[in-house]
C-alpha cells in the first residue's frame, strides 16, 4: 500500500514498528528516524527480513530544514510523529512544506511552559486543508482510544451524551521504588500540572492531585484515582453531542505520590533552569537523566492496565449509562513486542490511526481529532492488532 516515515525510537516506536510489520499489506516500507540512529538501527535488526522493508536516517525533529530534507528524501505516505510532544510544530510545518499526512499521539506544548493544550495545532487548520493533506491528532490510548470510544459510544448507544468519566489505570509493578512508566519528564510536568474538568461549557482548575475517588477496575479491583487534566476533554468537549461534563481519572500508588511530593520539594521537579557547576540544567531533565528509562521496564514490569470510558447520557428518551474498556498484560506486551503495557497501549493507536489515513478511511483535508472520524474501522482493528475491547451497559459509577 505505501510507506510511513516514523519519528521517534523510543519504547512507543518501538512498539509501533512492530505493529507495522505485522500490517504489511498497509505498510510496504518503514522507515525510522531519530536523533539517535543506533537506536533506529537497533529496531531495524529486530525485525528485518519480514514483508515490510525497514530502513533508519538520522534527523533532529527540532529542525525544520532537517526534517524536511529526510521526507523528500524518503518520500512517505504518511509521517507517524511518535517523538516528543515539543516538537509537534516542527513537524506539522515540515509535512505541510512536503505536502505528506501527519498523524501523532499527544498534543503540542512548549517545552518552557508546562501546558498542554490544541490551540497550538489547530492553528494549522486551514493550511494542511490548503494543502489537501490530512493530519490526525493524538492517535494514542488516552488521548486517542478513549476520543474514538467516545465517538462509538455516540454513533451506536446514545441520542446526547451528558458526561464521560475516562478511567486510566496501571496496576502494573516494576520493583523500583520510583519510575515512569513513560517520558519521565512529561509523565512528572503531566501529574504536577493543575488538574481541571470540563462542566456546563466551560473547565474548572483544580489544586494537583486534589480531588480523589477509589474505583473497583474489571481484572484489577479497587485502586485510588485522581482527577487530571488531560488533553481529549479539550476536543470532546467540542465534538460530543450534548455533553455536560468530563472528568480525567488516572490511579496513583501512595509511594509514587509520596517520592513525588518529596523530589516536588526540593525543586527537583521544577523546569526552570539552574546554574549547576557553571552549566545552565533544568532539574527536570537532570531527574529524567537519572531515573530508569521506560523503555527499560518491560521485562520486570508484571500485571495489567484498564483505560476506558464511562458514559451516561439518554437514548430514546430514557437514561443510558455504558462503559467500554480495554485491559492490557504487561508481560503478555513485552513477549509479543519487548514493551511495558504503556508503550504498547500507545503504539498500537499510532499505527491504527496512520492506517487508517493510508487506506482511505480516514484521509480528508485538514486538522483534526481521533473522534471526528467513523469510529467502526478502528474499533475493528483494535480487536485484530491486540487491543480488544469489552462492554458493560451496568458499572459503577464514580461519585
Amino acid at each position: 500500500m505505501g510507506k510511513a516515515l516514523i519519528i521517534g525510537a523510543g519504547g512507543v516506536a518501538g512498539v509501533v514498528v512492530h505493529k507495522c510489520c505485522q500490517n504489511s499489506e498497509v505498510f510496504e516500507e518503514i522507515c525510522i528516524a531519530s536523533r539517535t540512529v543506533s537506536k533506529c538501527d537497533a529496531l531495524k535488526a529486530k525485525l528485518d527480513g519480514g514483508k515490510t522493508k525497514i530502513t533508519t536516517a538520522q534527523v533532529d525533529a527540532n529542525n525544520v530544514s532537517e526534517l524536511i530534507a529526510l521526507i523528500e528524501k524518503v518520500k512517505p505516505d504518511i509521517v507517524i510523529n511518535v517523538a516528543l510532544p515539543y516538537q509537534d510544530l516542527t513537524i506539522m510545518d515540515a509535512c505541510l512544506a512536503t505536502k505528506v499526512d501527519y498523524v501523532d499521539t499527544a498534543n503540542y506544548e512548549p517545552e518552557d511552559t508546562a501546558k498542554f493544550e490544541y490551540k497550538w495545532q489547530w492553528a494549522y487548520r486551514d493550511r494542511f486543508k490548503e494543502a489537501g493533506i490530512t493530519a490526525l491528532l493524538g492517535s494514542g490510548f488516552d488521548p486517542g482510544v478513549t476520543s474514538v470510544f467516545s465517538a462509538y459510544a455516540q454513533k451506536h448507544y446514545f441520542d446526547e451524551i451528558h458526561s464521560i468519566d475516562i478511567l486510566d489505570a496501571n496496576a502494573g509493578d516494576h520493583g523500583y521504588a520510583f519510575a515512569t512508566n513513560f517520558n519521565p519528564e512529561i509523565n512528572i510536568r503531566e501529574v504536577t500540572a493543575n488538574g481541571s474538568y470540563f462542566e456546563n461549557g466551560k473547565f474548572i482548575e483544580t489544586e494537583p492531585m486534589s480531588i480523589k475517588s477509589v474505583y473497583d477496575f474489571p481484572q484489577i479491583g479497587e485502586k485510588d484515582i485522581y482527577l487530571l487534566h488531560h488533553e481529549e476533554m479539550e476536543s470532546l468537549a467540542l465534538n460530543i453531542k450534548g455533553i455536560k461534563k468530563i472528568r480525567f481519572w488516572m490511579t496513583f500508588g501512595q509511594s509514587y505520590l509520596t517520592h513525588l511530593k518529596v523530589l516536588e520539594n526540593v525543586g527537583m521537579t521544577s523546569i526552570e533552569p539552574i546554574e549547576f557547576e557553571g552549566k545552565q540544567i533544568v532539574p527536570l531533565q537532570f531527574l529524567k537523566a537519572v531515573l530508569p528509562d521506560p523503555a527499560s521496564l518491560g521485562p520486570r514490569t508484571k500485571g495489567k492496565t484498564n483505560i476506558g470510558c464511562i458514559f451516561q447520557g439518554v437514548k430514546d428518551g430514557k437514561p443510558r449509562t455504558y462503559y467500554v474498556y480495554n485491559v492490557c498484560d504487561h508481560q503478555e506486551c513485552y513477549k509479543e513486542v519487548g514493551s511495558q503495557a504503556i508503550s504498547y497501549t500507545t503504539g498500537v493507536p499510532a499505527m491504527i490511526g496512520a492506517s487508517m489515513v493510508m487506506t482511505g478511511k480516514w484521509k480528508r483535508p485538514g486538522v483534526f481529532n481521533i473522534e471526528e472520524f467513523d469510529p467502526d474501522p478502528f474499533m475493528d482493528a483494535l480487536n485484530k492488532f491486540g487491543l480488544p475491547w469489552h462492554e458493560s451497559f451496568a458499572p459503577a459509577l464514580i461519585d
